[in-house]
């Protein structure tokens, strides 16, 4: 836990603590107007209520969302093969950076997920995929699109499955 908390401060960048900074504030500001406002006790609370809302809620949505809008990218699958003389699988893909930033780094994941015709199993077979794995991309440029292929192995399941890319960007 403490190496995940330190891995996260380590890569924040100057939009977080804008961020978070504001929030702060904005907490303060509430906190310090329900200070002065505790003879009307229904409006205290409220503004209590509220500032611990903005500060627990503002902080994860605002801090996701700006990511997302900050280092928007596109992944694609172009094609997947299991191979035939091995329990292994190739994976193509590209990555596109969309955003108005370079980008030092992306994490690419591939979740291989079980599939079948019930759709309720399908959903629930997406939350344990049957094989992970992942790599890191550097400097991807505006604009600029990234192949990359990977072998996933060993992989021996012999049914049918679905592949799912993801990509966190930096």
């Amino acid at each position: 836990m403490k190496e995940k908390i330190a891995t996260f401060i380590e890569g924040l960048i100057q939009y977080d603590y804008f961020l978070f900074g504001a929030i702060f504030t904005l907490f303060i500001i509430f906190i310090v107007l329900a200070l002065l406002l505790r003879k009307k006790i229904g409006l205290a609370i409220f503004l209590v209520f509220l500032s611990f809302t903005i500060l627990l809620a503002g902080s994860t949505v605002g801090y996701s969302q700006m990511h997302k809008y900050l280092f928007k990218n596109s992944i694609q699958l172009i094609s997947e093969k299991k191979l035939l003389f091995g329990e292994a699988i190739v994976i193509k893909g590209s990555i596109t950076n969309q955003s108005e930033i370079d980008f030092q780094s992306c994490k690419i994941d591939i979740a291989i997920s079980k599939m079948s015709k019930n759709i309720v199993k399908n959903y629930i077979y997406q939350f344990k995929p049957i094989q992970e794995s992942s790599f890191i991309e550097k400097n991807i440029t505006i604009g600029n699109i990234r192949k990359f292929k990977i072998i996933v192995e060993p992989f021996s399941y012999s049914k049918k499955y679905s592949i799912k890319l993801g990509a966190e960007c930096k």
